[in-house]
């Protein structure tokens, strides 16, 4: 079963049964974004920045000094929701892209939180790739559609991505690999620059030639870690992929660390 999705156009009302879900700060200012939206049309409460009021639930993602919260803690917060979520069924909970907005964090950062919440959500399309992992067979020419410079230093990837002639299962793909944070830290904080130098030294002048000085050859390598480690394979595994020697399917077992 897949999640539904919603095309992220400002709305103003939903069906009696619906609650409209906002990044709040524990303030309760509710002063811009979709907090204004919560305030002005489904009931959210001035003063209450976190949890249910009215046809709201406000989930905080900046403290009441307004600051940016860590994702530690908004991550709390959404364990917190997903359990709401689950204990009530018949309910539908409209996600809007939480965190994304005036807390500054990206898509990539923030969608991967709700992941293996109940199904009686309705999520931004943006959320979509990072939500549900239906990753395609890596081949060939997905590889040499993906790893363009075109692509990776594009101003906007996902919206280059969007425009490829690839299937949606291989655009979500193409979005996780580039966008996911690696370099020079991860999302959980870990620095990935030395492995991701041991990535370009390995494929270095097989498949591409990297200058290591340069920022963007880590970016660049960060982008294959990301996806080495979706589909738990190594260095010669891409190069056979790139090569056409052989194809990958998605891992069956959830993502582990790479060897």
């Amino acid at each position: 079963m897949t999640y539904h999705y919603h095309d992220e156009t400002l709305i103003k009302n939903l069906p009696e049964d619906s609650v409209f879900v906002f990044g709040s700060n524990l303030a309760g200012t509710h002063a811009g974004g979709a907090a204004k939206t919560a305030l002005l049309h489904f009931g959210a409460i001035k003063g209450a920045g976190r949890g249910w009021a009215g046809q709201s639930f406000a989930i905080p993602t900046m403290n009441e000094h307004l600051q940016q919260m860590p994702l530690s803690h908004i991550q709390h917060y959404i364990d917190d929701f997903k359990i709401y979520v689950k204990n009530h069924p018949k309910t539908r909970f409209f996600i809007t892209a939480v965190g994304c907005g005036v807390a500054g964090y990206k898509v990539e950062e923030i969608a991967p939180m709700f992941r293996g919440i109940a199904h009686n959500v309705i999520f931004p399309a943006s959320f979509h790739a990072f939500v549900e992992k239906t990753l395609p067979k890596l081949s060939q020419q997905l590889l040499q559609t993906i790893f363009q410079d075109t692509i990776i230093f594009h101003d906007d990837p996902t919206t280059a991505i969007r425009q490829l002639p690839l299937s949606e299962a291989e655009k979500s793909l193409a979005i996780i690999a580039v966008n996911t944070p690696m370099y020079p830290c991860d999302s959980n904080g870990r620095d990935r620059s030395y492995e991701i130098s041991d990535i370009l030294n390995t494929l270095n002048h097989k498949i591409f030639q990297f200058n290591h000085s340069s920022e963007d050859s880590m970016i660049f390598g960060g982008a294959i870690l990301a996806l080495l480690e979706l589909y738990q394979i190594n260095e010669k595994d891409f190069i056979d992929v790139w090569n056409g020697e052989r194809e990958v399917s998605r891992p069956k077992a959830a993502c582990k660390s790479r060897k």
